[in-house]
Formats: C-alpha cells, sequence, structure tokens
C-alpha cells in the first residue's frame, strides 16, 4: 500500500485533489484507516490516477472523466467528446489570439506613440428591449439634439403618470434618405396613442463604452469606439444605441452615458 503522501508524489497531485477526487467517488482510496481517518491506495489505482490526470489536462470536467471510466474506454464516446472539447481549445485560442494582439496594440500606441485610447471599451453582449419610443427621421445629425430631448419628454408625459421611467435610450441607424432616431424608455405596459411599441433586438457581440459629461463631446467618444472596432477587425452589425446611465442635471456636467455598437466578426 501507498500513503496518501507517496501516492500523490508518484502521480504529482496534491493532497487537495486526491481529497477531492475521494469525495466525487472518482478515486476511492483502497483503505481508508477507521480511527484516524488517513488514506492508503493500492500501487495498482496509479493507472486509474494517470487516466484522471490525462482527461483533467485534456479540459474534460469530473463528471466527463467519470463517465468515461465507469463505462470503460468506448472509443467512439471519447472521440465524440474530444470533438467537443477541441471546438473549446479552438474558441478559446482564438479569444487569446484576439486579446494578445489587443494588448500588442495598446502597447505599441503606449511605447512608441505616447498615446492611450481616449475612452476604455469592453465586448459585451446586449439584451433585446422593448421601449415606448418616438421614431424620427433626421436629415442630418446637426439635427439630432433637438429631436432626443423633445422625444424623451413627450413618452415621458404618457407613460410617467403609470410607469417608473427607466433605462433611457437612444438608437441612431443610417437609412438612405437621412438619419433614423429612435428614442424611448423601457416599457412592459400596453401600446397608446403619442409613441410606438418597439422591439430592438438583442445582439450576440457590441463594443461599448462610458462617455462622461456633456454632450458636446460626444463625437469625440464615438470616434474612439469606431477606431477601436476597425482596429480589432470587426465590423458593425446594426444599428448604435445610447444608454442614458444618468442624464439629470442642466448643465449635463455629470452625465453618464454608455455608447453601444453591435459588431460581428469580418
Amino acid at each position: 500500500m501507498l500513503s496518501i503522501g507517496a501516492f500523490a508524489q508518484i502521480g504529482q497531485v496534491t493532497h487537495r485533489m486526491l481529497r477531492h477526487w475521494d469525495t466525487a467517488g472518482l478515486l476511492v482510496p483502497a483503505h481508508v484507516d477507521e480511527f484516524s481517518g488517513y488514506r492508503s491506495y493500492d500501487p495498482s489505482q496509479l493507472d486509474r490516477l494517470h487516466r484522471i490526470v490525462a482527461l483533467r489536462q485534456l479540459g474534460f470536467g469530473l463528471d466527463d472523466i467519470s463517465s468515461i471510466l465507469d463505462r470503460g474506454v468506448d472509443a467512439n464516446r471519447i472521440a465524440s467528446l474530444l470533438r467537443i472539447r477541441r471546438a473549446e481549445v479552438e474558441l478559446e485560442h482564438r479569444v487569446a489570439a484576439e486579446r494578445l494582439v489587443d494588448v500588442e496594440r495598446r502597447l505599441h500606441l503606449i511605447e512608441k506613440e505616447n498615446h492611450m485610447s481616449p475612452i476604455e471599451i469592453v465586448d459585451k453582449p446586449l439584451p433585446a428591449v422593448r421601449l415606448a419610443a418616438i421614431r424620427t427621421v433626421v436629415a442630418d445629425q446637426s439635427s439630432v439634439a433637438a429631436v432626443v430631448g423633445p422625444s424623451f419628454d413627450a413618452v415621458a408625459a404618457i407613460i410617467g403618470d403609470e410607469h417608473s421611467l427607466s433605462t433611457p435610450i437612444a438608437q441612431y441607424e443610417t437609412l438612405d434618405d437621412g438619419l433614423q432616431v429612435v428614442v424611448g424608455y423601457t416599457y412592459s405596459g400596453p401600446a397608446r396613442d403619442g409613441f410606438e411599441i418597439i422591439e430592438l433586438p438583442a445582439a450576440n457581440e457590441a463594443v461599448c463604452g462610458i462617455h462622461l459629461g456633456s454632450m458636446d463631446r460626444i463625437a469625440e467618444s464615438w470616434h474612439g469606439i469606431h477606431t477601436e472596432i476597425f482596429a480589432r477587425g470587426l465590423v458593425h452589425d446594426g444599428p448604435c444605441r445610447e444608454l442614458y446611465v444618468r442624464a439629470v442635471s442642466d448643465d449635463q456636467s455629470d452625465w453618464v452615458t454608455e455608447l453601444q455598437q453591435p459588431v460581428r466578426r469580418a
């Protein structure tokens, strides 16, 4: 018999791992002292230990490992599990490679150009949103400010007495005849005269950043977003959104706006 220390040393695993696998029923000691609880292992159990370690190194979870070991070595089943794991590893590799490229690009900007991105961005999915909103098409972007505020006020005047107003969102989409602006609040109530029920679809991936302060300089933040999208080899995949996290003060000095641009791989 081998002590738990000797067994762990030969197998290059920790005592903690062996105790965990024992609790999970994956590798039960050949003998446990009834008084001290001290575990001992039969040398033949090293074969099972090596199989567990090998499967763990391939990325299999304990449930899959238990199933593989209990059912015996079924080549077809293992091949199927390995195909699934291969797809997972390929995805992990792609994500890691993209992150490495991003790190190298940022490092180059700092070391060679003494420059940092004006806005920090993150990748995340966007949920589907149901809005009570007003839809307007403007001829050019200079007219946007004159539309957004009054549209929010108009929707609020209709539903504010019955529903708490939260999550103000504006969506912008370029059309052949101008810029379509959708302005509204998340809303679960019925349709009412004076606004539309507009469903914004979910986005699997979006590049998002936070703009602080006045809307006068929001174009600079959007420029930073679009620059990052191009640098990462992404393309736009739908209209952009602005989520007004805080928009109370008249001078806009403390406003917080999240810029959201759905994207996809080029």
